[in-house]
């Protein structure tokens, strides 16, 4: 089938750029300038609006009711994907809280299934932890330094994965392991952390690529003893999960003027896309209440978020231009998977068209996910 989407504001790796879309057999084949006159059996004219990369999520604990560990088929990754996908979310890595080695194994054959399977939102797979210090919603119990048997399984994970990300605390891990990590092709986040600023600056120059979920579960701003967060924001490439309870408004204000590579992540829980109002992660119940996920004794356990609500929380928080903020749930986590930046022709037809209000629609080789009328 070929439409040809009129009158689009496209990103595209030179910037925006006022032009038709022409999408054929579920791929772009071509860009035109707007205006231009074209042949095509069906058209839609999207007056204006932006059109980018889909929205891509770093950060995927679960959704439809199912957390990550829980899942036992492919069917029930694809019950994640549903989930995320009707809140506009097209590329997602899966991930797996801290959990054994056995654990880890089979999630990732299981990953590696959902992928062969023809699940392309998973885009790879997200370990955060187990090499942790700091615990959160985590289970201490769970945390263990990096060995050189795990950096050999790590190896085999990311050969058959997509893209394997790996959330560890520097002062777990030499950074001679982690420099291997990243020759790999892995991508080294680094979080849930007690080290200083000292300890996160090597990681970052032996490759690390960015900080988990920037000022949570972290070491801080202290103005003598900085942190992980401090390093962080001077690197400019961090998560962050912009809803406003994890991160003050101020300090969201404050990250967005250090954000070269920054990214929001939903830190979505089995809750997502669900009218659940709570379920249980190791034993361990967590209740969804005014907006927060939380254990029993009110610690924070991911978020109750969308990648579209933290775009415009962020904005407002922040001050920036909104399409720079779309592009930290776009393009730039996309680029942090290898993925070019912007669309380009010859691409699989998935985008997201966003209105100047309401909710961004997403556009799937077949079609719009709510189907508006062609013209």
């Amino acid at each position: 089938m070929t439409i040809l989407y009129l009158n689009a504001a496209v990103m595209t790796p030179q910037g925006l750029e006022a032009r038709d879309i022409h999408v054929r057999d579920g791929r772009i084949a071509a860009f035109y300038p707007s205006g231009e006159e074209h042949r095509a059996r069906k058209t839609m004219d999207l007056q204006g609006q932006l059109v980018t990369p889909p929205m891509c999520d770093l950060q995927v604990n679960g959704g439809g009711g199912l957390m990550l560990g829980a899942c036992q088929s492919v069917e029930d990754l694809r019950q994640i994907v549903d989930a995320h996908q009707s809140d506009g979310v097209a590329h997602i890595l899966p991930t797996l809280i801290s959990d054994t080695e056995e654990q880890i194994i089979r999630i990732a054959d299981l990953v590696a299934a959902a992928r062969r399977d023809g699940l392309w939102q998973i885009q790879g797979l997200h370990l955060e932890g187990p090499h942790l210090t700091r615990a959160g919603a985590h289970d201490p119990d769970m945390f263990r330094p990096l060995e050189m048997a795990d950096l050999a399984l790590y190896r085999e994970i990311a050969a058959k994965v997509g893209r394997l990300m790996i959330t560890l605390a520097p002062e777990l891990v030499p950074v001679e392991t982690i420099a291997e990590l990243t020759r790999a092709g892995i991508i080294v986040a680094l979080g849930h952390s007690e080290c200083d600023s000292e300890t996160a600056w090597a990681a970052f120059d032996a490759g690390a690529h960015c900080a988990t979920h920037l000022f949570n579960a972290m070491s801080g701003l202290d103005h003598r003893h900085p942190g992980l967060a401090a390093a962080a924001l001077a690197r400019g490439t961090f998560g962050l999960i912009a809803d406003g309870i994890h991160v003050h408004p101020d300090m969201l204000r404050l990250a967005g003027r250090h954000h070269s590579g920054a990214f929001l992540v939903s830190d979505a829980m089995a809750v997502a896309g669900t009218d659940l109002d709570q379920f249980h992660l190791n034993g361990r119940r967590i209740e969804r209440r005014d907006g927060r996920l939380t254990l029993e004794d009110g610690t924070l356990a991911g978020a109750d978020l969308t990648l579209a609500r933290a775009v415009d929380i962020m904005t407002r928080a922040s001050g920036l231009p909104r399409v720079q903020v779309i592009s930290m749930a776009t393009q730039v986590p996309a680029a942090l998977l290898g993925q070019p930046k912007g669309l380009t022709i010859g691409r699989r037809a998935v985008f997201q068209a966003w209105p100047t209000r309401g909710k961004p629609r997403l556009h799937l080789p077949d079609g719009w996910t709510d189907q508006p009328p062609l013209g």
